[in-house]
């Protein structure tokens, strides 16, 4: 299984033979002008809420690839507005079955609307269910009690998280969400590309050191084996 991050909140998971895209905003980060977007395989784009720092290449990356897109309905018919052909709309509840295996959304303690200010229904999480692995993307989020259910469902191999703060969990609270959906490794997310969002990186990997758990940090366009 490997993972690869694109910047911000945006990465892609490679799992049984399937490319998942999460999140993709990469032209208007700068941080990420290395990325060529137009060079990116997807056979599903996730997308957990739709703030432009989420949702910002969806429709023209979904375009190129034909991948399916996954979200809440609202984003699903706002990509349908945008011309995009195929769109999975969810909700909180059960898991929904995809040829790579199953995925369940989950709560998500944010905001979500779309550039326009318009209504983009609720944020959330996935836990995913594959035959090489469990793994979970909390989404943008703040540290939530409903973490605690995550291992009624899954076994988790890895989880990504936000530990920026300002917007979502900080590093404490990263950590602590760990603990919740007790999983030991976890790939940090959603720092460092704004300034409300900036983190010591050192000092957060020997947070995570001190509690038992390992944070990983790839760099933009790095690729790690999980």
């Amino acid at each position: 299984m490997k993972f690869t991050f694109y910047g911000h909140a945006s990465f892609s998971i490679e799992v049984t033979g399937k490319t998942l895209l999460f999140d993709p905003f990469i032209t208007p980060n700068p941080e990420a002008k290395s990325i060529d977007i137009n060079s990116l395989k997807a056979d599903y784009i996730f997308l957990s809420h739709g703030h432009g720092d989420h949702i910002a290449d969806a429709v023209a990356i979904a375009k190129n690839t034909g991948a399916l897109c996954v979200g809440a309905a609202e984003v699903a018919g706002w990509l349908g507005k945008n011309g995009v052909e195929k769109a999975h709309g969810m909700n909180h509840g059960g898991f929904i079955n995809f040829d790579f295996g199953r995925v369940k959304g989950v709560n998500a303690i944010h905001s979500s609307s779309f550039p326009d200010g318009s209504y983009a229904g609720n944020p959330l999480g996935f836990v995913f269910n594959t035959a090489e692995a469990d793994f979970y993307y909390s989404g943008d989020t703040a540290l939530t009690m409903d973490m605690q259910l995550i291992p009624i469902w899954a076994n988790l191999k890895f989880a990504v998280l936000p530990i920026g703060g300002n917007f979502t969990m900080d590093v404490a609270d990263a950590i602590k969400a760990a603990e919740f959906v007790k999983c030991d490794t976890i790939i940090g997310v959603h720092y460092n590309t704004f300034p409300p969002i900036a983190i010591d990186t050192t000092a957060a990997v020997k947070a995570f050191e001190k509690a038992g758990k390992k944070l990983l940090l790839p760099k933009i366009g790095e690729s790690v084996e999980l």
